[in-house]
């Protein structure tokens, strides 16, 4: 009985065209008081619209209906476009309009999801539309609505179709594997990714070979030519196997939006990429996150399965609401990391009291590794700073907003005083900036 109700009631709704011919009918029983020569034209006309009724619902209740399938991927990457599609069918034997509605999951804030086509009798389609999740976590798809109409469009039907299902969002893969292509491509240029010129040789002998014209003069061998009677040279490999660590700073400075994503987020996902361009060089790559305490660490390596323990560890990182605590992070380096390495530490300062209680120890660290920080430019200050002001109220809204740009150049200089390497960014060019100051660090050689 409940199948019957939930067949023929709950899944049934009325169409526009039914409540425009229910208000036809009403109208002529209305002039009917007013035109006596109607006579039996009302009764006519709701008799037809009865009867179109039932022939309506006899239609969307015959033959096998319609199909439809959500195809979702295993997980979405966050803060870019991720493409859904939903496939579906008609094997009415009559063409229908149909309407979709697909229950995303809560965090989009999305209420108008709604697709409109029309199918022929036997034909297919495939509907594909983009979501961009601008948080890492669970996110859970509903059910997905399909309301069916016949060519008579008095009712129409609703098909339920699949079940709820959780899919996680992750750090960028998608920028990930952008990357890796562009890469293999040999088109890195195309997104910002810069030609270093490599000063002098690194340090890592490959072989003696023999020599070859192009070949550098300066790298003949003369023990081995003496020996072999031609001329050898010495050749030269990128130095291999260096450690490189990504350390986040999880304190509240770093829960700033921007552009839907948070300043964690970014570092997140920059994070990941240069763990990546890390690995394919040969190098060794690891992780720290740190608030007011340490959370997690992935010690640096180059396993296989490296860069997929890094992943899980950042899908998993949450923002904190304390201050970083520096002498904790200073700590650990000693205790963790026991030769040279870099460190790019990816945190935000907002005022020169807030960099200089932190000073102390990122000398200490400075000492013994090659520290780069990174930090962000507030680019609606910066756009504020640059606005022309037009009244008193404009100049003095200018005027607060350079001083805070100024004050972030003052942290820069600070940083380089002390042979701090830092890097001032926005958010949306971090991924870019930080990949271009590693391969400059490796072609200079500096660690």
């Amino acid at each position: 009985m409940k199948d019957l109700f939930d067949k023929y009631y709950t899944d049934l709704f009325l169409d526009k065209r039914l409540f425009a011919g229910l208000g036809l009918c009403v109208s002529l029983f209305l002039f009917t008081f007013f035109l006596p020569w109607l006579g039996d034209l009302p009764y006519i006309c709701f008799g037809v619209l009865v009867l179109l009724i039932f022939i309506d619902l006899g239609l969307l209740f015959r033959g096998k209906g319609v199909f439809l399938r959500r195809d979702l991927p295993e997980r979405l990457s966050n803060g870019d476009e991720n493409e859904l599609h939903i496939y579906v069918e008609n094997f009415f034997g009559f063409p229908v309009t149909i309407g979709i509605i697909d229950e995303i999951p809560f965090q989009f804030q999305k209420r108008d999801l709604w697709f409109k086509s029309n199918l022929k009798t036997r034909e297919q389609q495939t509907i594909t539309y983009k979501l961009r999740p601008t948080k890492r976590g669970e996110y859970v798809f509903g059910q997905t609505r399909l309301y069916v109409r016949s060519p008579i469009g008095l009712l129409s039907r609703r098909f339920n179709f699949g079940k709820e299902h959780t899919i996680p969002v992750y750090p960028s893969f998608l920028q990930l594997r952008k990357y890796e292509l562009l890469a293999i491509s040999n088109r890195l240029t195309e997104i910002g990714i810069k030609k270093i010129r490599r000063i002098g040789h690194s340090m890592e002998f490959d072989q003696v070979k023999t020599y070859v014209q192009g070949d550098d003069y300066r790298t003949v061998n003369w023990k081995a030519t003496a020996r072999k009677g031609e001329l050898m040279v010495n050749s030269f490999v990128d130095e291999k196997a260096q450690h490189i660590y990504c350390i986040i700073d999880k304190s509240r400075t770093m829960k700033m939006p921007f552009e839907g994503l948070s300043l964690m987020d970014y570092a997140i996902n920059a994070s990941l990429v240069l763990s990546n361009v890390a690995l394919l060089k040969d190098d060794k790559a690891g992780l720290i996150t740190l608030s007011e305490k340490i959370g997690s660490i992935v010690p640096a390596d180059r396993r296989p399965g490296q860069l997929g323990k890094i992943m899980e560890v950042l899908y998993k990182e949450k923002t904190q609401y304390l201050e970083s605590n520096i002498e904790s992070l200073n700590l650990a380096v000693r205790r963790v990391i026991k030769q040279r390495s870099l460190l790019v530490f990816f945190t935000n300062y907002e005022s020169m009291s807030a960099l200089h209680r932190q000073l102390p120890f990122l000398k200490h660290i400075a000492k013994f590794h090659l520290l780069l920080i990174v930090f962000f430019e507030n680019t609606e200050v910066k756009s504020m700073s640059e606005t022309p002001a037009q009244d008193v109220e404009g100049i003095y809204i200018k005027t607060i907003a350079e001083k805070f740009v100024y004050e972030k150049r003052l942290m820069v200089k600070e940083l380089s005083k002390h042979g701090i390497l830092c890097m001032l960014t926005a958010p949306d060019k971090l991924t870019i900036n930080v990949v271009n100051r590693y391969l400059a660090i490796k072609a200079q050689q500096k660690i």
